[in-house]
């Protein structure tokens, strides 16, 4: 019999929703990639990447693997299958491809502590409190949600891939990037993660996603225009037409 404790998950829920809301308020990126300010480096990028992005995808699995009901039967377990294989591409494929800078110590600690309470938060509901109709698989909000998912997670990967492209081995020199959404934003790897969490946010339809999807919004829209801040300055040649998040709008 499952047990269900509301107040965690409301807690947790109301503390990642409080985090994108002093991400707004305090307006300035993570001080790691192009906006590392004057922090000693502590690891490597793609260590960082690997360890921190790795809890999330453990807790994750290990939870849904250690629960006797089928691993593919409720929706709530394919819903957290999604969670797992957005993390199983940040923790093993996006971490040995990316040639970011090196992490300061902080921003890393910090970014393992985040895996690992969203990594509880996210499984922890879907397996002990979801509770889905049997139709929710030709609900809406659903198939939608899961369109959505597997429609940012296209874009991010693709648009991580053009930002790769950018910089040849052992080149330290920033260049303007272009192809896919790149044509019209300049955030279009973090538009891609955003619309992402909002597809897992419809299909679970529950606080928590939702919680999630709203501190993503807010940490990677903050990215996203301080990213076009950047280019602005640094590239008089930047597209004026481009955008920083939203194309055509903003």
């Amino acid at each position: 019999m499952r047990m269900c404790h509301q107040v965690p998950v409301l807690a947790g829920s109301v503390t990642l929703a409080t985090m994108g809301i002093l991400t707004l308020f305090i307006q300035e990126p993570s001080s790691y990639g192009k906006h590392l300010r004057n922090t000693v480096p502590f690891l490597p990028a793609r260590v960082a990447w690997f360890l921190q992005e790795l809890p999330a995808f453990v807790v994750s699995v290990g939870m849904l693997a250690w629960q006797p009901r089928s691993l593919f039967g409720p929706p709530g377990n394919v819903l957290l299958g999604l969670f797992c294989i957005h993390y199983f591409h940040r923790t093993f494929i996006y971490s040995l491809l990316t040639k970011g800078r090196p992490f300061p110590a902080l921003i890393f600690l910090r970014a393992v502590a985040f895996c690992i309470g969203n990594g509880v938060l996210q499984a922890y509901y879907l397996i002990y409190c979801a509770e889905y109709p049997e139709e929710w698989y030709t609900d809406v909000r659903f198939c939608f949600g899961v369109f959505l998912f597997v429609l940012g997670m296209g874009i991010n990967i693709h648009s991580d891939h053009v930002l790769r492209q950018l910089r040849k081995s052992g080149e330290v020199t920033y260049k303007i990037p272009q192809g896919g959404l790149f044509t019209y934003v300049s955030g279009a790897n973090y538009l891609g993660e955003i619309i992402e969490w909002m597809g897992y946010a419809l299909a679970a339809w529950s606080v928590p996603a939702l919680a999630f999807a709203f501190f993503s919004l807010c940490f990677l829209g903050m990215r996203a225009f301080s990213h076009h801040r950047f280019y602005l300055k640094m590239f008089k040649d930047y597209p004026k037409s481009r955008k920083a998040l939203i194309p055509f709008i903003l």
